[in-house]
């Protein structure tokens, strides 16, 4: 008998296919899968190559698994009769056939017809991030269909639990959006299913072997991408990279780390952990995490800036007067996620808003590819001048009796930080982008204002009022505490005579978007998934954060720059206005 496999001729008869006694058990194996679903040639086809695959190593059969579908049909009533007088007439029920087909499957078959699986690893598992903002996220993802059918998500920690423990936790955090309800349950129940948990002790060596373990056995042969999400403290951070580049990273597919912030403690500390990482990963395979960054104000930035004639012509200092970043967050937002010890300038500062001034002032990419926006950012970055102390304001706050204040902020580190920052190129020069950000103050507020310079000569000064800088144009991009996009323009009041009031064009998303706006986690986690990098940090581009940054901080160190008392529920440190006037701008309130 010859059969050809595409390109490749294989011959043997029945004379030459000897069965010795020790071989017999396990084609009579064999012969009761071939033997499910009746004359299904196509199945018996595929337990035939690969008990010869498995058994003889016989490598043109490989060629087999992608052909099946391809195979001549008298060949396949040839092997059909071959099939019937090389194995004895066995039978099985259709249970056992199940059994034996599913242990056949188990052992040397993975259907990879779906694509790649996906294994999803959390190192830190059972921690307070984890459970409330990655499992969700998560979820979220899975319930809305952006994560693949064929995943798995895995938790690891030092905890003795069990997949159902794991899975008891996770279930009480999870819930569908409120405008998407269908089938929740189900979708809840099949997520659980896919998530498993790993004890690995205190030795991460052994730990991540048996993680790396459990993966293989669940992804089986196919192909497998992994993403592993450390949500480790910074201590063990590098232990545990190191053990997942040697033990765990998959030969099958791609291999992506994500890393929360703060990255380092100072320039120094930072080109350290950049150095390891590099040493275990490629640049391109390193994700670090601003959850801040997937904020849909962040996302909408460049959109608005180079999908829209009517902003980009006007994006530079010819039009723009200066630009003010504000983030202000009251005592009802805990502050232990944002500072952890490592206080507002290395945790908010140098990662999310000089990330935000670096998209909003970029030069327009070659394209949207991740690579190209990182280069535009990290030119602006480098471009920024080094912060000087009499360009900065710090602040703490100090509360009265009675008042609640967190113990973790008791010490020197400063709960408020303002600043005038100016980038040295053509398109911006001259232009301050003040930045104001602190913790227990009046409002929760996070917004980006651009004010525009006043119009030269403008015949309706006089009409316009006293209040001449109200009069000015701005485009504001809110987040906080309702997501807007608003233009404040001058147009005359309805009525007879001439005056000029100053009225903003209203993009409310809650009155245009009839839908729940996701959580950035689950923004970052797809970005991820997709391999969309433009809004996680590059080395060079974390570098040059630290390069503007590092003067004030050596500063801090020396006791040169003194804390300015600020009362809770106040607008912050007196001296930030000063500092506003001395850069001739003026913080705008509502």
């Amino acid at each position: 008998m010859s059969l050809s496999f595409s390109s490749t001729s294989v011959s043997f008869s029945k004379s030459s296919f000897t069965r010795p006694i020790h071989l017999r058990n396990r084609i009579n194996v064999a012969s009761k899968s071939l033997n499910v679903g009746g004359d299904s040639l196509c199945q018996r086809f595929r337990v035939l190559k690969l008990w010869i695959l498995e058994r003889f190593n016989f490598e043109p059969i490989m060629q087999f698994k992608r052909s099946t579908n391809h195979v001549n049909n008298n060949l396949g009533s040839e092997l059909s009769n071959e099939i019937g007088s090389l194995f004895s007439d066995e039978k099985v029920t259709s249970m056992e056939s199940s059994s034996v087909l599913k242990t056949s499957s188990s052992s040397f078959f993975v259907d990879d017809s779906r694509g790649p699986s996906l294994s999803i690893i959390v190192i830190g598992a059972t921690g307070e991030l984890a459970r409330s903002k990655i499992f969700p996220a998560l979820f979220a993802l899975y319930y809305s269909g952006f994560l693949p059918e064929n995943v798995a998500i895995f938790g690891y920690s030092r905890k003795n639990m069990t997949d159902e423990d794991l899975r008891s936790i996770i279930a009480s955090t999870l819930t569908c959006r409120v405008d998407h309800q269908q089938n929740c349950g189900d979708k809840i129940h099949a997520f659980l299913g896919r998530t498993y948990y790993i004890n690995g002790g205190y030795d991460n060596i052994s730990g991540i072997s048996l993680l790396n373990a459990q993966m293989e056995q669940i992804e089986g042969r196919s192909k497998a991408n992994r993403i592993f999400y450390l949500s480790v403290p910074q201590e063990a951070l590098l232990d545990v990279a190191s053990c997942l580049a040697r033990g765990a990273q998959t030969q099958k597919g791609w291999n992506r780390i994500i890393i929360e912030k703060p990255f380092g403690f100072d320039a120094l500390s930072s080109h350290r952990l950049t150095q390891s990482l590099l040493l275990k990963f490629e640049e391109k395979q390193i994700y670090r995490i601003d959850h801040l960054l997937g904020r849909n104000l962040i996302e909408n930035l460049t959109v608005l800036r180079f999908a829209n004639l009517v902003f980009e012509p006007l994006w530079s200092r010819n039009y723009i007067d200066n630009i003010q970043v504000i983030l202000s967050e009251d005592l009802a937002v805990h502050p232990g996620r944002y500072f952890s010890g490592y206080e507002i300038i290395r945790d908010i500062i140098h990662s999310h808003v000089l990330q935000t001034i670096a998209l909003l002032a970029m030069e327009p990419p070659i394209s949207l590819d991740g690579e190209d926006i990182r280069n535009e950012k990290v030119k602006v970055l480098r471009s920024i001048r080094e912060l000087k102390p009499k360009d900065v304001i710090l602040g703490k706050y100090k509360g009265s009796s009675g008042q609640k204040v967190d113990v973790s902020l008791n010490g020197l580190a400063p709960t408020y930080f303002a600043a005038a920052l100016y980038i040295d190129n053509a398109r911006w020069d001259g232009v301050p982008f003040l930045v104001k950000t602190g913790l227990g103050l009046m409002n929760h507020k996070m917004e980006i204002r651009i004010q525009f310079r006043h119009v030269p000569g403008n015949v309706y000064h006089e009409k316009i009022g006293h209040n001449f800088d109200r009069a000015t144009n701005e485009l504001i991009l809110r987040d906080v505490p309702d997501e807007a996009i608003l233009v404040r323009v001058n147009n005359k009041v309805p009525g007879l005579g001439l005056k000029l009031d100053s009225s903003e064009l209203n993009l409310l998303y809650k009155d245009k978007y009839n839908m729940e706006v996701p959580d950035s986690y689950e923004h970052l986690l797809l970005d991820v998934i997709d391999g969309d990098n433009h809004l996680f940090m590059r080395s060079d581009e974390l570098a040059a954060a630290w390069n503007i940054l590092t003067p004030i901080l050596n500063e801090m160190d020396k006791d040169n720059i003194s804390l300015e008392l600020y009362e809770l529920g106040s607008r912050g440190p007196v001296g930030a206005y000063y500092l506003s006037a001395k850069n001739g701008v003026r913080w705008v309130e509502d």
